[in-house]
């Protein structure tokens, strides 16, 4: 079989632009095609770089599930990068931060029935390691088995300290005199 010849004026060059036949012109980046490096969001610098369902696990408190959660409930594509979004979208991802609980199902939330309150809340940022703190110290008071485990700064799960934890001085072996 012998092969058809083409018409050399029907043969486009891939690289040059269909309708006049010169290179693309690169179209000038406006402000809003501009990456910001640092979006500010819940108090926290997130990277810019980094797609929304990415970028959101920075925030402690955060996962990749509740990220997603978030992401979709703020009206956003989850695969978008965080750094192109405009100010709305960030506020509305804000938003949707702070109305977690709503959205994410009771088993996702990382403070079920509170101790003081009984609701189910989802903690983030700083109040994770103050409401921590807090239970500890409530433990300490009540005078509580964990809560002197913990003041003793001993194991608090009933593992085993004859052999491990030997931080400071040893637990449960004495040496021959």
């Amino acid at each position: 079989m012998a092969k058809k010849a083409e018409d050399p004026n029907k043969i486009q060059d891939k690289n040059l632009d269909k309708k006049n036949n010169r290179p693309p012109v690169e179209e000038e980046k406006s402000e809003e095609d501009e990456i910001r490096h640092l979006v500010r969001v819940m108090n926290t610098d997130l990277k810019g770089t980094q797609q929304v369902q990415y970028a959101l696990t920075g925030i402690d408190g955060i996962g990749l599930r509740i990220s997603k959660i978030i992401a979709k409930d703020a009206g956003i594509e989850p695969t978008a990068v965080i750094g192109y979004l405009s100010e709305e979208e960030v506020a509305k991802i804000d938003a949707a931060i702070q109305g977690v609980e709503k959205s994410a199902p009771t088993w996702m939330l990382n403070r079920q029935k509170d101790l003081t309150t009984g609701e189910n809340k989802h903690l983030l940022g700083i109040d994770i390691d103050l409401t921590f703190k807090e239970d500890i110290n409530t433990l300490k008071k009540v005078r509580a088995y964990r809560g002197l485990r913990h003041e003793r700064g001993l194991k608090v799960r009933g593992q085993r300290t004859k052999s491990t934890g030997r931080r400071g001085s040893t637990v449960g072996v004495r040496k021959k005199k």
